[in-house]
């Protein structure tokens, strides 16, 4: 099972999308079952919020999960502030 860190969109009110950073199956779904939540992604909010636990994140790569070139850009941005 090849697993990749990539965003799960959920909804949050009418027509406003938050997204979870999320450790899931390479062929599940973009809404299916996850392993585990690592974090948080609202593009709504000026300027974008994003919250993502450094450790599980780590803790997954060294697993061999793989970032989606998305979730690696909010991590490069993140660690650059």
């Amino acid at each position: 099972m090849e697993v990749r860190i990539r965003l799960q969109r959920s909804k949050a009110a009418k027509k406003r999308y938050n997204y979870r950073v999320v450790a899931i199956s390479r062929s599940t779904a973009r809404d299916g079952r996850h392993l585990e939540i690592l974090g948080h992604y609202d593009a709504a909010q000026k300027p974008a919020a994003v919250s993502i636990n450094q450790e599980k994140l780590d803790q997954w790569i060294q697993k061999g999960a793989r970032m989606s070139n998305t979730v690696r850009s909010l991590v490069k941005n993140l660690n650059k502030n």
